[in-house]
């Protein structure tokens, strides 16, 4: 799943808003998948948002997955009040039926830090994540970077998180996932790329780092 790319971009140049659309092409899983982001920044902080869709020839729309953080910030606090949302749903095919699933719904109470300027920037964040039905104490912890490579033309961008997934009465995991994007900007409004999925003992996986590329387009609206 796609997290905001675009932040310290924002944050450089000084925008209030800014959305994007992508649209990439998973080798490992066969499929398409669509994002939608929108970032906007007010004088109190930011709030992020992104949906992802992936497209599947046999089931038509196959997964959906949401996400909304607000970090509360001002010019006088040296770290920001990160809350974050997300939950999604998906579907699989067994024999010649379809069968559905959730992905648990979760809550994220942390602090977030943030350094850019044009050349580069990261943001991350650490809190604490409840998750609906879990009983149990989870953390997250996340990053987000870029590196313009080349001004206005190549960017290194990407995330990476690791959270627990502790249940009562089930295995206690602990899972990271990563996507490093690299994108070549054809102009102010279309750039191409791609992304490699790397992830341990994500979405039902095993535990053994595994690595999914992806070739995209992106649109800035």
């Amino acid at each position: 799943m796609k997290k905001l790319i675009t932040l310290f971009t924002i944050l450089v140049t000084a925008s209030i808003t800014a959305q994007n659309f992508q649209l990439h092409r998973d080798f490992e899983r066969g499929h398409f998948t669509s994002t939608l982001e929108l970032f906007k920044m007010d004088k109190y902080g930011n709030t992020f948002t992104f949906i992802d869709f992936d497209y599947n020839s046999a089931t038509g729309v196959s997964g959906a997955y949401y996400e909304i953080a607000r970090v509360l910030k001002t010019e006088t606090m040296p770290v920001g009040l990160h809350v974050e949302y997300n939950a999604g749903v998906g579907t699989f095919k067994a024999g010649n039926a379809t069968g559905g699933y959730t992905i648990d719904e979760a809550w994220i109470f942390g602090v977030n830090y943030e350094k850019a300027n044009a050349k580069w920037g990261f943001s991350t964040y650490a809190g604490y994540k409840a998750f609906t039905g879990a009983e149990k104490a989870n953390f997250q912890v996340t990053g987000t970077w870029y590196y313009n490579i080349i001004e206005d033309k190549l960017t290194f961008a990407g995330f990476a998180d690791l959270w627990t997934q502790n249940y009562k009465g089930a295995e206690d995991l602990t899972v990271f996932l990563s996507e490093p994007q690299l994108w070549y900007h054809l102009n102010k409004t279309f750039s191409v790329g791609g992304e490699l999925e790397i992830s341990s003992n994500f979405a039902g996986g095993s535990n053994a780092i595994k690595g999914r590329p992806t070739l995209a387009i992106k649109w800035n609206i």
